[in-house]
């Protein structure tokens, strides 16, 4: 990339003042000629030709296709995806608690939280897959058996009554349908929206933080009243309803693309350093992130706080973390995704270190709005950087390779955080020390990217 070049800066500058790159501020020297624009834009895939990662991954962001960015239709596409991300994920926390006091409560908390883990890492590990066919052109079919399997699965859940069977149905299967229906909905984003994308991501994801809160609440009041199969019964139910309006609604915008490189691309963390050092820092905030979440209901509970109250702890952090998605869409269009949710990941892992000290039910409702606002921002906008790492015609596996890495952080973090709590005390100190390290390391590990990127300590992007 020529940064040197005094005309290359102006014109770059000139491209960030009318407003066709939100994402970065890059000065990269451009063809005048609209047809040696297009030429670029064809040529600008990660390690195509003699240029460089950075000024391919400029050259992508700047010359592409024209989006919709509103209008009825691409509105109903975030409406879809919303419904979809209804947040049944993540109460995986209440769950923890529930069967470590009564239907497995002769397995340790470790193996319990294998049951999450695997859903969690099968949340994003067919990313992978599942964006390439939305490259490819094929969505609606695998959506649809994909919103059935999750469907199905849930109410298999009502009829467990041993460990294999909660890993086989809620650990494989439901991970398997979440994760199926989950890329091409984050991927179908790009196609309808770009000087919004960030609004538009940050409201789909409110979905996730709405059923975050609503899921835990009811299943808490349910199972006293109708017992645990029927709860599940009724989740199902929930399900099939809020699933049948993405099945509807959402639909690719773009003609598919056979992109070079395969179904996993290896030159991608060959030719970009960005995009390798990228995935890493996801990897680690996955490791982290979900730690708290996981087990700040059952840590209320080992520190006398009424279990009565404490799994409105895991509602509590859902609803919080509503908040901090919806700024992030408000804010990473204006400030750069990494600007915004770089220093958000510090001030989680810095949560993360304080919540074993907590000892009331004021000081852990604080723990939970905190880390819920911090963890909303980063879920909302850890994967907006993807979408700028190479060309929109790959969005599909891009996000999917950075999605499937990041499950086997998901699969290990809270089996390695359960086997760190002291079965004789119950302290949840080493849990928090490792977990609070890894999303540390997520945030520096996020900055080295933008430096990278922008060949300086400061831009926005």
């Amino acid at each position: 990339m020529d940064i040197n070049s005094s005309s290359a800066s102006s014109r770059g500058s000139k491209h960030s003042n009318k407003n066709d790159v939100q994402e970065t501020v890059i000065p990269v020297r451009f063809h005048d000629r609209d047809e040696n624009r297009a030429d670029s834009y064809r040529d600008s895939e990660v390690g195509s030709g003699s240029r460089s990662p950075t000024s391919a991954i400029a050259a992508a962001a700047t010359v592409g296709p024209d989006f919709p960015d509103g209008g009825l239709r691409a509105w109903l596409i975030v409406v879809g995806v919303t419904s979809l991300r209804f947040g049944y994920v993540n109460t995986w926390g209440v769950f923890q608690s529930y069967y470590e006091q009564t239907l497995l409560k002769d397995h340790s908390p470790s193996s319990i939280a294998w049951i999450g883990s695997l859903q969690i890492c099968l949340v994003f590990l067919p990313a992978l897959f599942s964006g390439r066919l939305f490259d490819l052109g094929i969505f609606k079919l695998p959506f649809i058996a994909a919103s059935a399997l999750l469907v199905a699965s849930t109410f298999l859940v009502a009829e467990c009554t041993q460990y294999w069977q909660f890993v086989l149905c809620q650990g494989l299967a439901t991970g398997l349908g979440v994760g199926m229906v989950f890329a091409p909905s984050l991927s179908i984003i790009g196609h309808w929206f770009k000087q919004k994308r960030g609004i538009a991501m940050g409201l789909t994801t409110f979905g996730s933080s709405l059923g975050g809160t609503f899921f835990p609440i009811v299943a808490r009041r349910l199972i006293p009243a109708v017992g645990f199969p029927w709860t599940m019964r009724i989740l199902g139910f929930i399900l099939l309803f809020s699933l049948s309006i993405p099945c509807l609604t959402l639909a690719r915008r773009l003609p598919p693309k056979a992109v070079s490189g395969g179904l996993f691309n290896f030159k991608a963390f060959r030719d970009s350093p960005p995009f390798t050092l990228y995935v890493g820092a996801t990897i680690c905030l996955f490791l982290g992130l979900f730690t708290v979440l996981t087990y700040i209901d059952i840590s209320a509970v080992t520190y006398g706080v009424s279990s009565d109250y404490s799994f409105y702890l895991v509602a509590i952090t859902n609803a919080s973390s509503a908040v901090g998605r919806l700024v992030t869409g408000l804010a990473v269009d204006k400030t750069g995704a990494i600007n915004f949710i770089a220093p958000t990941t510090f001030f989680a892992g810095i949560i993360t270190f304080a919540w074993p000290f907590a000892r009331s039910g004021s000081s852990f409702t604080a723990i939970a709005v905190l880390y819920g606002f911090a963890s909303g921002t980063i879920v909302s906008g850890f994967l907006i950087p993807a979408f700028l790492l190479g060309e929109v015609s790959d969005i599909g596996r891009r996000t999917g390779m950075i999605m499937t890495m990041g499950a086997l952080g998901g699969l290990f973090g809270t089996p390695i955080s359960g086997a760190l709590i002291n079965s004789e005390t119950g302290g949840f100190k080493g849990a928090a020390y490792f977990a609070g390290s890894m999303v540390i390391l997520s945030g520096i590990l996020m900055l080295a990217t933008r430096h990278l990127v922008l060949g300086k300590l400061w831009g926005k992007f």
